[in-house]
């Protein structure tokens, strides 16, 4: 973590300047108290900028996101503002952390750094139809060439979003 506050420390400047928003995403209570506030700080600077948005997960878990999801549809169901049959898939994603704000959408490429071949328990709902690419190098070293080459195999592929493709 020191070397994510690290980074984060060192580019608040860049992001302030070129109008990044910034949302944090996660269970924030777990991490360590500087982190948590550096999070915050950035965060709050940042939300009414109107550049890029950028979605950091931090101490997130794609199930937990999932639980409290499912729990504040139920508890909607329980106040009786939200009827059974009214759940759908959109009312659940609807609650996801994700989805702070509109403009967002599903991300359409995951590049996994350090060689692992797994999801890792992120964005469990919001990946079913990513193209995802694995390379091997780990975040710290992964530059601009790599970005390239991940971004020219992103491009070579035919997205269907869960369509059979006509043969």
């Amino acid at each position: 973590m020191q070397l994510f506050e690290r980074v984060i420390s060192e580019d608040s400047m860049n992001i302030f300047t070129k109008g990044i928003c910034v949302h944090f995403i996660g269970d924030l209570s777990r991490l360590p108290g500087t982190l948590r506030l550096l999070a915050c700080q950035i965060q709050e600077r940042t939300r009414h900028n109107k550049g890029l948005k950028l979605v950091v997960g931090l101490s997130y878990s794609g199930r937990q996101d999932l639980v409290q999801a499912c729990k504040a549809v139920a508890a909607e169901v329980q106040r009786g503002s939200v009827d059974l049959d009214e759940i759908d898939e959109s009312k659940l994603e609807s609650k996801l952390l994700t989805t702070w704000d509109e403009e967002i959408s599903d991300p359409d490429l995951l590049i996994r750094t350090s060689g692992e071949k797994r999801l890792s328990n992120f964005m469990l709902w919001q990946l079913a139809y990513t193209e995802l690419v694995f390379v091997p190098e780990l975040w710290p070293d992964f530059g601009e060439n790599e970005y390239r080459v991940a971004l020219a195999e992103y491009q070579e592929r035919d997205r269907r979003f869960g369509r059979h493709q006509n043969k």
